[in-house]
């Protein structure tokens, strides 16, 4: 990237656009490029065969040791598969559901909650040994998944919306598919459970069975466990060369213009992304990417059924949440295969640290200021002094970590020795620098100054990388996760209201310093230059909500529903004060419903204009235009619902709202006479706040993720209202009267007479 030299002069606005610029394209560089995708082929395929191997990773697999599979892997494309459904961990069978409802699916778990064995198969025999029209039975034979009605009838409780029979219905009017082995049979079985033909094994699949059919789908087992300690992986080596050896005997023999997939649909012992391998006509030689992720090589398990539907030429249902798989250019395979084994390698950090990231913010950030409340940093008026000083500074760092976070993926931490300690410690480096400028630059003197740059550098990189694609945010603790499996670009829940709250303070800051400009006195053209900076004001606070709100709610940007319910609200509240516009009822509940008026003018553009780019809002106009949009309203409100059970600390999240509500209010009833004393000396101060107050309530009520959405705020928030509060100018001291002429003189001399007058 060219650099950009831009010469202005160092005034707040101006350098807060400057900083602006920068952040952004440090997300611009950081965000790698999008592959170009080719079109998805236009059912070329007289064949699907898809081969599941529950558990297997791209790191059980390399040239040396299994062969077949990386021939295939070299001559086809590549990808990782996320296999989240809906508990943490996905069972075998689990997979083999979501095959075949195109829908998240979980089979019935044991007692003790762990996977249960996968449902017997009966063969279903006809009267003396004969099929339907007086055929011979073959060994590829009708069958039944008895369980499969009661699978049907446990699902319902989870509101995925299944289309059992989805992937069965593939194979067309005819319905001639094959399920080899118990998996196979789950994956292809009906709501009552009729299997088409069935064998228990793959040595019982023949070229001749694979020709007959167009679909055929084969269970080569799971692999169980990772590698053990004590075995050095061997039992799990073992198995994988097996299965290698039966997938080159099957690839070896299917028929021309077949459609061969291998797929790790389900987790082992713990969540891991899913080895993804498509070989066959448009699929050369590439890398597999889907519009359900946007993430280049990386493709969602339901993404598998709605595109062996579109290979075979048969329509795609409106119902599925899966997209067509496509196929993008990629370098030679050894560095595609780093890649999505780096994928796996960042989503491991991710499950292992954010829990205790966000404990040690949690915990720590309280920790370290009251510490400073407490330590003595001096006597006199120098105490006071300092500890503001370093509360300010403090307070700067804590709340550049998010931005942090996301701008230590400039640098391929995944693929480094010890890469979470990498990407703790640029975060750590990045919040240091960012709090550098912002306590360093003219803006410094001003108490939104370094808030307000600290938003504009938070507000720049995410906003750019929700553009680009989302790759910054991968797997960084308030970003987004491909084992979580909600949502694999735009805006995580973790970073949301962090998002809205930066461009709140960013349109406040710029809206402060242009104000200040507009001059003073009773004279006509005093108030003419008033106007003329409040139009000027509230265009530029205009320009950065619409900014905001469109990086992140647009289908081809962020497309984010709750958030964008939440920020509307809270911008108009902001732009409000700046006006000087009292909010009555009526304007209370136009600002209330502006935010849901938005979206619905998104996800329009999105389902009407496919250009615009595939969005989950768009997903759910078609949800409503035909039906299945209960069951996700329903989903989303029992996990609302569902995250003030999650701990008890989340219990602690309502009432620390509800105080700080309050507290922002009315400070005075609850003593907050510092936040009194700022209000007087920043007049956007109070509209700020409750504008932020006010979007983190409606991000609890708007997101699925519930109570804990607002609660990611507070890391951001909170140190920056300690850094704002701790700039005010001290209060003056108060003055002693001066006493008469004379006085000084009575008074020495009383005291003199009577030293009990001290």
């Amino acid at each position: 990237m060219h650099p950009i030299l831009v010469r202005a002069p160092a005034t707040g606005a101006s350098l807060a656009a400057l900083v602006v610029a920068v952040a952004l394209g440090a997300g611009v560089a950081g965000a790698a490029p999008r592959q170009p995708v080719g079109p998805a082929p236009a059912g070329p395929a007289r064949h699907v065969v898809l081969i599941g191997v529950p558990g297997l990773r791209w790191t059980d697999v390399s040239a040396a040791a299994t062969p077949a599979l990386w021939r295939l892997a070299r001559h086809g494309s590549v990808g990782s598969l996320s296999v989240t459904g809906v508990g943490p961990r996905s069972c075998p069978a689990d997979g083999w559901l979501t095959l075949n409802a195109g829908a998240r699916a979980a089979a019935p778990r044991t007692a003790a909650g762990s996977c249960a064995p996968l449902p017997a198969v009966t063969e279903v025999r006809y009267a003396g040994g004969t099929g339907p029209g007086g055929a011979r039975r073959v060994v590829l034979a009708p069958a039944q998944v008895q369980q499969m009605p009661g699978i049907v009838s446990s699902n319902q409780a989870y509101n995925e919306n299944p289309a059992w029979g989805l992937l069965r219905s593939a194979a067309g009017p005819r319905g001639c598919t094959n399920a080899v082995g118990l998996g196979a049979a789950l994956a292809l079985a009906s709501r009552s459970g009729l299997v088409g033909s069935f064998a228990p094994d793959p040595a019982h699949l023949t070229q001749a069975d694979a020709a007959r059919c167009p679909l055929t789908v084969i269970d080569l087992g799971a692999l169980g466990p990772g590698p053990d300690p004590a075995t050095g992986g061997q039992a799990r080596a073992a198995r994988v060369r097996a299965d290698d050896r039966e997938i080159g005997r099957i690839t070896a023999a299917l028929p021309a213009s077949t459609m061969a997939v291998v797929a790790g649909i389900s987790d082992d012992a713990a969540p891991h992304l899913g080895l993804l391998v498509v070989n066959g006509p448009g699929f050369r030689s590439g890398l597999l990417i889907s519009p359900s992720t946007r993430q280049p090589g990386l493709a969602l398990l339901l993404d598998l059924p709605v595109s062996v539907l579109h290979w075979l030429g048969r329509p795609v249902p409106s119902g599925p949440v899966g997209q067509l798989l496509h196929r993008a250019s990629r370098s030679g395979l050894p560095a595609a295969v780093a890649g999505l084994i780096g994928q796996d390698t960042a989503a491991q950090v991710y499950r292992a640290t954010m829990s205790r990231f966000f404990l040690i913010v949690g915990f720590g950030y309280v920790a370290l200021f009251a510490l400073i409340a407490v330590f003595p940093w001096g006597r006199g008026p120098v105490r006071g002094r300092r500890r503001r000083a370093v509360a300010r500074a403090a307070g700067v760092w804590a709340a550049a970590v998010p931005a942090g976070s996301f701008l230590a993926s400039l640098v391929p931490w995944w693929t480094r020795p010890h890469p979470a300690v990498l990407l703790y410690t640029m975060t750590v480096a990045w919040a240091l620098a960012i709090a550098a400028a912002a306590l360093t630059g003219p803006w410094r003197r001003d108490p939104l100054g370094p808030p307000g740059l600290v938003a504009a550098v938070t507000l720049g990189t995410i906003a750019l990388d929700v553009m680009t694609g989302s790759h910054l945010q991968m797997e960084t603790p308030f970003g987004l996760s491909a084992l979580v499996g909600g949502r694999f670009y735009g805006l995580g829940n973790n970073a949301v209201e962090i998002y809205a709250a930066s461009g709140l303070l960013l349109a406040a800051w710029l809206g402060g310093v242009m104000l200040s400009r507009g001059g003073a006195g009773l004279s006509r053209d005093a108030v003419l230059n008033r106007a003329a900076a409040l139009r000027r004001t509230l265009l530029v606070m205009a320009a950065v909500a619409v900014f905001t709100v469109v990086a992140a709610g647009w289908p081809g940007f962020g497309a984010k529903v709750g958030g964008t319910v939440a920020m509307v609200p809270g911008f108009l509240v902001l732009l409000a004060g700046a006006a000087g516009v009292r909010i009555t009822v009526r304007r209370g509940l136009l600002i209330a419903v502006s935010g849901l008026a938005v979206v619905v003018v998104f996800a329009v553009v999105s389902y009407a204009l496919p250009g615009a780019g595939h969005s989950d809002i768009g997903a759910f106009v078609g949800q409503v235009l035909h039906g299945g949009a209960s069951g996700t309203l329903t989903r989303k409100f029992h996990s609302n619902l569902g995250s003030l059970t999650e701990s008890l600390w989340v219990l602690l999240i309502p009432v620390v709202l509800a105080t700080t509500g309050t507290a922002v209010v009315w400070p005075g009833r609850v003593r907050a006479g510092l936040l009194v004393r700022g209000y007087q000396a920043v007049p956007l101060l109070r509209p700020v706040l409750g504008a932020i107050w006010l979007t983190g309530v409606l991000g609890w009520v708007a997101e699925d993720s519930g109570v804990t959405v607002p609660a990611a705020e507070f890391p951001f928030v909170l140190p920056l209202v300690i850094v704002i509060l701790s700039s005010l100018p001290p209060r003056p001291a108060a003055v002693r009267p001066v006493a008469p002429a004379g006085e000084d003189e009575r008074r020495a001399a009383s005291t003199a007479a009577d030293p009990g007058y001290l």
